[in-house]
C-alpha cells in the first residue's frame, strides 16, 4: 500500500494560528507519528510525505507527486481555526463523489477510528472542492483536527501524547481500510484499561483524576452484553513490557483493578 500523507502548510504558509500554537508546526508533528508507526508496525507500507520539514510545497506539486508516484491513497493533515468558540474534529472528501465510492467508505471508517480516540467534538463527514481532494487520481481524504483557536482544543493539540494519539487513530483508519498486516512482533495490541462505566460522566472523572497524576488517557464506548459502556484507556502498547510498566503507573495512581485488555 503506498499512502502519500501531506502535512498541510509549511514555509511561509503557517495554516490555522491560537494560542500561540502553529498549524504547520502541528500537522506536520502528527504525520511524522503516523508515518512511523506505520513503518514500524505494519508490512508491505511505502509512505512519501508532501514535506518532512518547514517547506513552502505548492498544492499542485503535492498532488503532481502523489498522482506520478501512483498512490494508493493520499492523506492530507490540518488543524482548523474560526472564531474561537467553534470546535471538533471533521473530515473531508470530494463533493463529486457519492455516498457509495470507494472514497467514501474509506472515510467511514477513517473516521470511525479517529473520532473514537481523539476527545474532539464530532463535527461529522463533509464534502468539500479542496484542491488536494479534486485533483488527486487516488482516493483522498483530508482530516482537520481541531480548532487551534479554541481554548478546549488547543489545550489537546498542544500535548504530544495527544498527537500520539490522534496519529494512532489515523493508523489505525488505514490499517482496517486497507486490511494491513501487522509485522510478527506487533500483531498484539495491549490496552490498559482502568475503567469501566455505564456513566460517561463517571469515566470522564476518572480521566480527570488520572490526569492530575501523570497518567493520560481517554474514554471510548464500547458494547457489553448489549448495553454501551464507556471504557477509560490509559494506554496502548505493542509491547507486553512496556504495556505492565503503564499498568503499575496506574495501580500506583489509586486505581487498583485496572488490567491489561490483549487485542490481536
Amino acid at each position: 500500500m503506498k499512502l502519500y500523507l501531506d502535512p498541510g502548510h509549511g514555509g511561509s504558509d503557517p495554516g490555522a494560528r491560537g494560542n500561540g500554537i502553529v498549524g504547520k508546526e502541528i500537522v506536520l508533528d502528527i504525520a511524522r507519528r503516523i508515518r512511523d508507526i506505520l513503518t514500524s508496525d505494519y508490512n508491505g507500507v511505502n509512505v512519501k510525505m508532501s514535506r518532512i520539514g518547514d517547506k513552502s510545497v505548492s498544492l499542485e506539486e503535492r498532488t503532481n507527486e502523489a498522482n506520478s508516484w501512483g498512490a494508493d491513497y493520499f492523506l492530507s493533515i490540518h488543524c482548523n481555526a474560526f472564531n474561537g468558540k467553534a470546535q471538533g474534529y471533521e473530515d473531508y472528501i470530494h463533493e463529486s463523489l457519492s455516498d457509495s465510492s470507494q472514497t467514501a467508505a474509506y472515510q467511514d471508517v477513517m473516521h470511525e477510528k479517529i473520532i473514537a480516540v481523539n476527545r474532539l467534538r464530532n463535527r461529522g463527514q463533509k464534502k468539500a472542492n479542496f484542491h488536494v481532494l479534486r485533483e488527486t487520481v487516488m482516493p483522498a481524504l483530508l482530516t482537520e483536527n481541531g480548532f487551534i483557536d479554541n481554548e478546549h482544543d488547543a489545550a489537546l493539540i498542544s500535548d504530544p501524547s495527544w498527537r500520539q494519539t490522534v496519529a494512532q487513530g489515523h493508523v489505525n483508519g488505514l490499517a482496517s481500510a486497507f486490511n494491513l498486516e501487522p509485522k510478527d512482533d506487533k500483531k498484539n495490541l495491549y490496552k490498559i484499561i482502568a475503567g469501566s462505566f455505564q456513566s460517561k460522566d463517571n469515566a470522564e472523572e476518572r480521566v480527570d483524576y488520572l490526569q492530575s497524576k501523570g497518567v493520560e488517557a481517554f474514554v471510548y464506548a464500547t458494547m457489553i452484553s448489549d448495553e454501551r459502556w464507556y471504557r477509560v484507556q490509559a494506554g496502548a502498547f505493542s509491547n507486553r513490557k512496556n504495556a505492565t510498566t503503564r499498568l503499575k503507573k496506574v495501580r500506583n495512581a489509586g486505581i487498583k483493578d485496572a488490567y491489561i485488555l490483549t487485542e490481536g
